[in-house]
């Protein structure tokens, strides 16, 4: 009975209902009754309406087969549905449908929900962002993650204005409650909207992240997930600042609530050191802070911690060499991230080494630098030894890359610490940080005679730590990934 329905001809199933729901009887048949269903009830599901939601309830069986290849074949006719207010339906159905494993049926589904974007792109995301709000984790999960891989690749025409306006508020609300993947896959989404690539676009921007991070709450060091919060919510948030758009908010609670903390922040990941990314990511914000309401008191905090990684010199014994004590550990990434981040906040206080900072507390950080500045210039001699003649490929190894991001270090420290020695204390050096992420640490080489590191005052002088050490000395680096 099903095959000579189609012998009869296309025109005359057109004027009989009967036929068609014949046609719609044929899902419950054997797998060529189903494969001949799954394209024509799609194909004349517009000449009979009364029958519409028998149509889409029959192409939603087909799409729920056993046999793969028939719920291929109605998963790619699926779009022929989405017309008016079937188009929310449609939308949610192949939602749903993304949780299959087969690589081959989770390929049909993405490519039909693109189809069907280029006939209603709101519609469509209607039906993608029901599913994140209420659907199974599995759907959420994979919803979101097309949302973030598939938007970016349509066309303006069909991402208008009031499409991204739309997603933006349905984002909105879904980050209402949200894990630390779905909000940077989130965040990835809205990011590459086109209406918000503005000032204002960006700020808003901004405020969602901020009401995320949690900023109005003291932070707990000893909870691995509030420290991966506030990790994750800066480093969405560190792309769109600029000078328009301000760090402020982040700078302070950075400066306020985690560098007096710094020492007892529990890692969310085990390899890495959370120490060095709190500073790195401070560091990196620190350029775009605008006005500051406690701007002396965190000028304070930062020049402690400061203090705390710049360490003095060995004491030494009335001969006027070394005593036996180890020498102390320079570590250069710690050092670059707070010294940078002093030198931006610094510019907005000029008068602060002078006025704001006691003669003996001042004495002490001169006396730092001056140490430091002696091991800086020792390292950086031998890195460019090391590199020199180095071209192509050679600068390719794991090893030279340490060293050139470490002269990168280096180099980036020296002109901060110039500036500082000027006197009075200068900002105007436009110092870049570097973007470290190997944690550097090497010890300063024992000299075999005193040696007096005389900093000049006003101009710098560029014959700076030109020092004659004798004897063999070995400087050590420790490459701390993750």
């Amino acid at each position: 009975m099903f095959l000579h329905v189609f012998i009869v001809g296309l025109s005359f199933i057109l004027q009989h209902k009967d036929a068609y729901q014949v046609i719609l009887d044929g899902v419950k048949g054997g797998p060529k009754e189903k494969r001949l269903a799954a394209q024509f009830i799609p194909k004349f599901f517009s000449s009979f309406p009364e029958l519409a939601d028998a149509a889409i309830n029959a192409q939603l069986d087909l799409c729920e087969d056993e046999d793969v290849s028939i719920r291929r074949q109605a998963i790619k006719e699926l779009p022929r549905f989405a017309t008016g207010e079937n188009i929310l339906r449609v939308a949610d159905i192949l939602t749903q449908l993304l949780q299959t494993d087969d690589t081959a049926e989770f390929n049909q589904v993405n490519a039909s929900l693109l189809s069907i974007f280029k006939i209603d792109a709101k519609g469509t995301l209607g039906g993608l962002f029901s599913q994140i709000l209420q659907g199974e984790d599995i759907v959420r999960e994979r919803a979101i993650k097309f949302l973030s891989t598939k938007l970016k690749t349509l066309p303006e025409d069909v991402m208008t204005k009031e499409v991204e306006e739309y997603v933006f508020a349905e984002t909105k609300k879904v980050l209402e409650d949200v894990t630390g993947e779905e909000f940077v896959l989130l965040m990835r989404v809205v990011s590459g909207l086109h209406v918000l690539q503005t000032v204002n676009g960006r700020q808003q921007l901004v405020e969602l992240v901020v009401e995320q991070a949690f900023l109005e709450q003291a932070l707990n060091p000893a909870d691995p997930d509030t420290v991966d919060r506030l990790l994750q919510c800066t480093r969405q948030a560190l792309p769109l600042f600029s000078k328009n758009v301000h760090s402020t908010r982040f700078v302070t609670y950075f400066c306020e609530h985690v560098l007096p903390n710094l020492s007892s922040l529990t890692s969310p990941v085990a390899e890495l050191d959370i120490q060095l990314e709190v500073l790195k990511l401070l560091a990196e914000m620190s350029p775009f802070c605008g006005d500051m309401e406690k701007l002396e008191a965190n000028l304070h905090m930062l020049f402690t911690k400061l203090l705390e990684y710049m360490p003095l010199p060995p004491e030494e014994v009335e001969n006027g060499e070394n005593s036996a004590s180890e020498e102390p550990k320079l570590q250069f990434s710690y050092v670059e991230c707070l010294l940078f981040s002093f030198h931006q906040l610094g510019k907005k206080l000029p008068d602060f080494l002078l006025d704001k900072v006691d003669a003996e507390r001042l004495k002490d950080f001169k006396i730092r630098l001056q140490y430091f500045a002696r091991g800086l210039q020792v390292y950086i001699r031998q890195l460019r030894v090391a590199l020199q003649g180095k071209t192509g490929d050679a600068l390719k190894t794991e090893e030279n890359k340490i060293k050139v991001v470490a002269l990168k270090i280096t180099n980036n420290i020296n002109v901060l610490i110039k500036d500082l020695f000027h006197n009075p204390p200068s900002y105007k050096i436009c110092s870049h940080f570097s973007y470290s992420v190997l944690p550097l640490i090497s010890s300063l080489p024992r000299r075999d005679s005193r040696q007096i590191y005389n900093p000049p005052s006003g101009k710098y002088s560029a014959s700076i730590g030109n020092f004659n050490y004798g004897g063999r000395h070995t400087l050590w680096c420790v490459y701390r990934g993750w």
